[in-house]
């Protein structure tokens, strides 16, 4: 990974800022395009904030905030970068199009990868006259706290590209997983959705207000999930029988829970229902101080997870 000394970041929103802001702290360069007004001041200011949070967790000890460049085009930004990262809007004629003015200007042993969350890789390799150093890259917000990239790449990826990436994200403090088979919303996303939607059915049925299911979130299952996945930590709670042991004893109790989930739809009355059920909860906790709220969280719960894992 040595060899990666520049990057490019295309399309500088949340989580263009924040991949800038870790690949700067990863010792690498980076040219980042977005033709949105004041990205550019947008972006610096994104990064002067997840500085101190990346160097409490010891992301910073090999960069520099300062080798970052702005440049009026995506042809531009990748010439030279050996690693991009591409997080554009996620429509495909918009992605299209940029795949197709970068293509020729792409080094030929560079690594382009989509931060599309909603997008298969399929739907977006279409946009390439070749798509064999293009990968699905995809992060969990905010990119420069959040150890996640779920990757993929399929019969059209050259091999090695896949693992190439993998060994660049290690190298900057991400964990991988690969995504096997295109599905809507990849891994990770599809589990949220389905945490979310007995969330949203339980709001509906009357069993519990919008801030005491994430507080039965929050301080229940979620504490355990930070530590490890739901399969592991239910092969825990047999004991010694294991995994084995949960599914006889329990697969009656799960099969009628399952069976009893709800279906709701995102629909304006229940989103209605739902801002009108947070504000309840947070109160006039304003986004930046809740947003601020949990970059803190998450650092101090990272840092504690490195300790135990030292000892």
């Amino acid at each position: 990974m040595a060899d990666i000394t520049h990057t490019a970041v295309l399309g500088a929103g949340t989580i263009g800022a924040s991949w800038t802001a870790l690949f700067l702290a990863s010792g690498r360069s980076v040219a980042v395009y977005d033709p949105a007004e004041g990205a550019q001041d947008a972006v610096r200011a994104y990064i002067d904030q997840a500085w101190d949070t990346m160097s409490e967790l010891g992301l910073t000890s090999r960069g520099s905030p300062d080798r970052v460049t702005f440049v009026p085009s995506a042809r531009e930004a990748v010439e030279g970068a050996g690693f991009i990262q591409e997080n554009v809007p996620e429509r495909l004629p918009i992605k299209h199009a940029i795949f197709a003015e970068i293509e020729p200007a792409v080094e030929p042993d560079a690594v382009v990868a989509s931060s599309a969350s909603g997008l298969t890789l399929g739907q977006m390799q279409a946009g390439w006259g070749t798509p064999r150093r293009f990968i699905l890259g995809h992060p969990f917000n905010p990119p420069h706290l959040i150890p996640l990239v779920e990757v993929m790449g399929n019969d059209l990826t050259d091999p090695g590209v896949v693992s190439t990436a993998e060994a660049f994200y290690k190298d900057i403090g991400k964990v991988t997983i690969r995504v096997n088979k295109e599905v809507p919303g990849h891994v990770a996303n599809r589990l949220q959705a389905a945490v979310w939607r007995e969330a949203i059915h339980l709001v509906q049925s009357g069993v519990a207000s919008v801030g005491d299911i994430d507080k039965a979130m929050s301080a229940g299952p979620g504490l355990r999930w930070a530590v490890m996945g739901p399969t592991t930590l239910f092969s825990l709670g047999a004991g010694s029988g294991g995994l084995a042991a949960f599914c006889d004893h329990f697969s009656d109790t799960f099969n009628g829970w399952w069976e009893d989930l709800g279906t709701p739809q995102l629909t304006p009355e229940v989103s209605q229902m739902l801002a009108e059920g947070l504000g309840e909860a947070i109160g006039d906790v304003s986004i930046e101080k809740l947003a601020a709220l949990r970059d803190s969280k998450i650092v101090k719960l990272q840092m504690a997870l490195a300790n135990v894992e030292k000892e």
